[in-house]
């Protein structure tokens, strides 16, 4: 098992390296001026470059690179314009907002991660249960309303099912507050109660997609030789649904769950935007028309992780739930 994952860490090392270089070369190597965009509008041709010095934009690309994987790491000086010295994690600083990029960033990240993990729970407990007990009750009443309700998920949209909610439950029936953060440090009940729209919509419309893939992948298992020989050893059907079935329809979900994951915690742009909540999707939405290039690289910087730590998470709990992967 520690070999399995020492291999998984050090390709998603890899993975996030590629895409430092890649995202780096795509701003700063393209014929453009990238302080252009980053400085406000009214600067003047001095202070454009001074911005260029205090970026290190006169030094070759591959200092330039370097500088920046420094400030990552171990920090670095970004000039007395930026605030001088800037601690790791340096992400760089942001001359749109006035402030060093990770001070937007630790500002932001904990909005997304309070409104995306939530809601996967909610929409991985509903969506998968819902999907099982479905394909076990093939042909019932419970399937028809699972397949309905599965349909009508996948055919709305976020922001129209997050302006119903808003509609129903904050304007008209007053039982829920405008949506906003509170940190679940201070207040958790007015955390809970503030963002409990964005996880019931985000929930609907991903358990909706879920209980599909779900029940189509327990009805493929349920027909395969294996639950037949278990059936006719005699097995209780508690045994052979839930440590056998279930053990095998859930792997390809694992995949899926991983990558919406992933995704959704590098940014859920229309989340925020109906809510009206200011998170790392509504942060990278801005920057891109703002010009914010550090705060832009930061994002994708982030979502990379994040998509690169789903996956990791995706292989262990492969290894965990068919230990016959860890050999390979």
């Amino acid at each position: 098992m520690t070999r399995f994952l020492i291999k998984r860490l050090l390709s998603a090392a890899l993975t996030l390296f590629a895409v430092s270089v890649l995202s780096f070369l795509m701003f700063f190597a393209l014929p453009r001026d990238p302080v252009t965009g980053m400085c406000p509008k009214n600067c003047n041709p001095e202070r454009l470059e001074r911005v260029r010095v205090e970026l290190g934009l006169r030094d070759p690309l591959i200092d330039q690179y370097a500088g920046y994987m420094k400030g990552i790491f171990v920090g670095r000086d970004l000039g007395s314009a930026q605030g001088g010295r800037c601690d790791a994690p340096c992400l760089g600083y942001s001359y749109v907002n006035n402030e060093p990029v990770t001070d937007t960033l630790t500002r932001v990240l904990p909005v997304t991660l309070s409104i995306v993990l939530p809601a996967a729970v909610l929409w991985l407990a509903l969506g998968i249960g819902l999907g099982m007990v479905s394909a076990l009750r093939r042909g019932t009443l419970l399937d028809r309303l699972a397949i309905g309700f599965s349909l009508t998920g996948a055919s709305l949209q976020l922001y129209f099912v997050g302006a119903v909610l808003l509609l129903v439950f904050t304007y008209n029936l007053g039982i829920v507050p405008v949506p906003h953060y509170t940190s679940i440090f201070d207040n958790p009940l007015e955390w809970a109660s503030g963002l409990v729209l964005a996880w019931i919509a985000l929930a609907f419309l991903f358990s909706a997609i879920y209980a599909r893939l779900s029940r189509a992948q327990m009805l493929e298992t349920l027909s395969e030789d294996f639950v037949r020989t278990a059936r006719a050893k005699g097995l209780p059907k508690s045994k052979v649904y839930g440590r056998h079935a279930l053990r095998a329809a859930i792997t390809p979900l694992v995949t899926i769950a991983g990558l919406d994951v992933g995704g959704a915690l590098g940014g859920t742009v229309i989340t925020e935007t109906t809510f009206g909540i200011q998170g790392l999707g509504r942060t990278a939405v801005e920057a891109v028309r703002g010009g914010d290039l550090p705060t832009i690289m930061a994002t994708v910087l982030i979502a990379a992780v994040f998509v690169v730590a789903a996956n990791v998470v995706v292989d262990l709990l492969y290894a965990a739930i068919d230990p016959r992967i860890r050999l390979r």
